[in-house]
Parts: C-alpha cells; structure tokens; sequence
C-alpha cells in the first residue's frame, strides 16, 4: 500500500505537471471508485483545474479551482500514472482524467477511491487522521506526547493512522530497524525510557526523509522519463526481505503481529 513518502513524490511530481491545466475529459470505468453517480462525477469535474495538491498522510487531496477536492486513497495496490493515450499503461484502469491531452490513469482501484467533496466534507472525512510525521511542528516533545498513554506494540503503534498517519506496513518495519526495537516491543516499556523515545523520534523523521527524498519503493514510474519512483525500494533494511542478510549481518524473520507481517533484524532489534 502507497504510505507517506509514496503519496507524497506523486504530490511533487503531479503538482509539476498538471496544475492550472483545464480538466477537458472524466472516464469511469468503475462506478465504486467514486462516490456519485457518473455523470454528476463528470459533469463537476468538466472544465475544472487542479489549483494545489495537499497530501494528508496516505491520502492525496487535488484542490479545485470550483472550491471542492478530489480525495484519493490508492489503499492496496492502487497506482498512478501520468501519459498521453499512447502511453496508456497495460493494466486495468478504473478513473482517468484529460488534462488537455495529458491523461492522469488511476489504476488498481479495487479498494481505492477517488471522491467529490467539499472543503468541509474533506475536514469531516479525514478528521480522525492524526498528525503528519514530517509536519514541521512535529517536535519531539510532540511525539513523545502522543505516545503518551498508550498500550500495545510498536508495529500497531505506528500503523495507528489516529496516532501518526502516512506510515503502513513497510516504513513501520524500517523504522523500527532504524531505532532498533523489535516491532513487537511494548510502546510502553519505550515511553518509559526518554532515550528510547528519542531513538525512535529519529529513525521515524530519518526513514520517511529518506524514503520520500528517493521516491518511495513503488513499482511503476508516475510517467515517462521518471527515474525517481520506487527508488528506495532497494534500500529497504528489513521490509519484505525475510532471509536475506540485513545491513546488521543478521538473518531477517518474518513474524505475524495482530494480524500484519513484520520483518526484523534479530542483530539489530531487540525488545525494548
């Protein structure tokens, strides 16, 4: 599933690209994806412009010109990709959007959506969101705070989209690493320790950094030309690696937490 620094390099790179440029073309192919009728979807949408991109956590949010957003979850397996028709990509396309020649495919949207809404709806829809990880205002005071209280393990933790939001399975598990806690660990037991907190406050601020300076690890370029996309997927430590060799020198093991898998270093991590 896209997370922070995945949505936030198609937010860069998209707000280069399509802003300002009249919406001259609306095609549904999945009525699901979207939360009007077709037509209603269309006919709002016709002639509008994308005035600003804003990202919140795993969602991506195109501000109107009209004064209403568009607000996108690509949820699991959901992608984007940028391109005239000739470049249209091989893979099941549910939404597209014409900016005037240029053709915004939104691709695997089998849990994902693209909803209409107000600026109000928008607030209300996301009002359970907690804040951003990368926000500037995210001190570590802050982040200490809202740990603060809390039961339960680190890869649940953080995974939490009402505690942080924008980190999924992948950058938990990197995080983790970085801090070198076990995801199981108890966040308890962490905010016990000011030093641990400290710890863990880096790596989260050092991974999604990272992450989004090399263009998130998703699959597929955003368009043509793009060399940036996916580029730290070679540079996970532990996610999805399970056996091979960590950075550390130890043998990475898969686990299953509440439900999710968790990949760690047993070299490096270990309970807090």
């Amino acid at each position: 599933m896209p997370e922070l620094p995945e949505m936030e390099n198609y937010r860069i790179l998209l707000s280069k690209q399509i802003l300002d440029i009249p919406i001259t073309g609306v095609t549904v192919s999945r009525e699901k994806s979207i939360n009007t009728e077709v037509e209603t979807f269309e006919k709002q949408l016709l002639g509008t412009t994308v005035v600003y991109l804003e990202r919140r956590g795993k969602h991506l949010i195109f501000h109107l010109n009209t004064g209403g957003r568009l607000v996108l979850h690509l949820m699991l397996g959901g992608l984007l990709y940028l391109g005239t028709e000739e470049q249209r990509p091989d893979r099941t396309v549910q939404i597209e959007l014409d900016f005037s020649g240029l053709k915004l495919y939104f691709i695997g949207l089998r849990l994902g959506y693209l909803h209409l809404l107000t600026a109000k709806e928008t607030e209300e829809a996301l009002s359970d969101l907690g804040p951003d990880p990368l926000d500037r205002r995210m001190t570590l005071e802050k982040f200490t705070a809202r740990l603060k209280g809390r039961r339960g393990i680190l890869k649940t933790t953080l995974v939490n989209q009402q505690i942080f939001s924008g980190i999924g399975n992948c950058y938990s598990d990197e995080i983790a690493y970085i801090a070198g806690f076990t995801p199981g660990s108890k966040v308890q037991n962490i905010v016990q320790s000011p030093e641990k907190v400290e710890k863990l406050y880096h790596a989260t601020q050092s991974v999604l950094r990272e992450a989004t300076a090399e263009g998130g690890y998703m699959e597929m370029p955003l368009m043509e030309g793009d060399t940036l996309t996916g580029g730290f997927d070679h540079q996970c430590r532990v996610y999805d690696r399970e056996g091979e060799e960590s950075p550390s020198g130890g043998k990475i093991v898969r686990v299953e937490l509440a439900g999710k898998k968790a990949f760690y270093c047993p070299v490096q991590q270990h309970d807090a």
